[in-house]
């Protein structure tokens, strides 16, 4: 299968990846309860991801190895591209998690490491999701309780937070900054306060290195914004000795979204965006328990097959009829 590109992974990647980003942001934004168990200054970036390749259009992970309790454990970072909550997340992160488990028994170590999963949620709705896994089974009898595996896992839900709150490490605070806003209406107006955080880092050895990863950032998530237009923000907000180095920094990412395919990210755009407004359109009609469908619909790559679907749920009048259509 073609790797997907998506801008979303490569920020995320490409700041998250960075140990000093990665052990600031674990200090701060854990709770308090974890970050007394877990020494941040211990991470290290393993190389391994989890997320099956039919799925990295939508998710993106890290996992670092880190001390937990005085022993090595793991914490587990998952991004959430879509710009609604998974209803199934606890059941991916319980593969994710087993994931982890299996490299460690593959090498015979035992006992089984810690792995703490995180979740860095970005999305237009809000998180509804059961935060553990027995919540998706329903109420349980006390009884039954034993016999049922569970976890909890941390949500990061970059929608609750103020931009005030916001703080520590400069790659922390412009890459949280740019997934909190990215599907809002104001994001255009917010780049010129982000941009103005990224001004220490241009005498920094590497500082140019992650400038160019924001700045193609914003080339593919601004809708419609062109070299001309940003140029003048740059220089105002950032360096007004960069301009020419930002128009050559622009043909370079146009010239790399070709070579990549830009054409696929464009009919990945239209199926995203058609099941972004039908996830919408059964939330509305038929409430949460709708949103069940929504792994099936998410699945399905034919932007006419959707269309349909859209249109069939506008004449539902119960969610079986959805079901039959989805699943005969």
């Amino acid at each position: 299968m073609k790797e997907v590109w998506n801008p979303h992974d490569r920020l995320f990647k490409e700041l998250w990846s960075d140990r000093e980003v990665a052990v600031d942001f674990l200090s701060r934004y854990l709770p308090g309860e974890l970050r007394t168990l877990m020494d941040p200054d211990t991470a290290e970036i393993c190389k391994e991801s989890f997320v099956s390749a039919d799925l990295r259009e939508y998710f993106s992970d890290l996992l670092y190895r880190v001390s937990i309790e005085g022993r090595g454990g793991y914490l587990y970072l998952l991004l959430e591209h879509k710009s609604w909550p998974p209803p199934l997340a606890p059941f991916q992160l319980l593969g994710y998690i087993k994931g982890v488990w299996d490299l460690h028994l593959k090498q015979g170590e035992l006992p089984l490491p810690v792995v703490i999963p995180v979740v860095l949620y970005h999305g237009r709705h809000a998180w509804h999701v059961p935060i553990s896994l027995s919540g998706l089974l329903g109420p349980l009898a006390v009884e039954l309780r034993p016999y049922v595996p569970d976890f909890c896992y941390c949500l990061i839900d970059l929608s609750t937070y103020d931009d005030k709150e916001i703080k520590g490490h400069v790659l922390v605070r412009v890459g949280m900054l740019l997934l909190k806003h990215v599907f809002s209406p104001e994001y255009r107006e917010r780049i010129p306060e982000i941009l103005k955080l990224l001004r220490e880092l241009i005498e920094r050895k590497t500082g140019m290195q992650y400038i160019e990863s924001v700045l193609r950032y914003v080339f593919h998530t601004v809708e419609g914004v062109s070299v001309d237009e940003l140029k003048p923000v740059v220089e105002k907000n950032l360096s007004s000795e960069r301009g020419e180095w930002i128009m050559t920094l622009a043909e370079q990412i146009k010239k790399e979204g070709i070579q990549q395919g830009i054409q696929q990210g464009i009919q990945q755009g239209i199926q995203q965006g058609l099941v972004e407004g039908i996830a919408a359109l059964i939330e509305i009609k038929f409430g949460a328990s709708g949103l069940k469908l929504l792994p099936k619909i998410s699945e399905i790559e034919d932007a006419e097959r959707l269309r349909q679907i859209k249109e069939a749920i506008k004449v539902s009048a119960e969610i079986q009829e959805v079901e039959r259509m989805l699943y005969h």
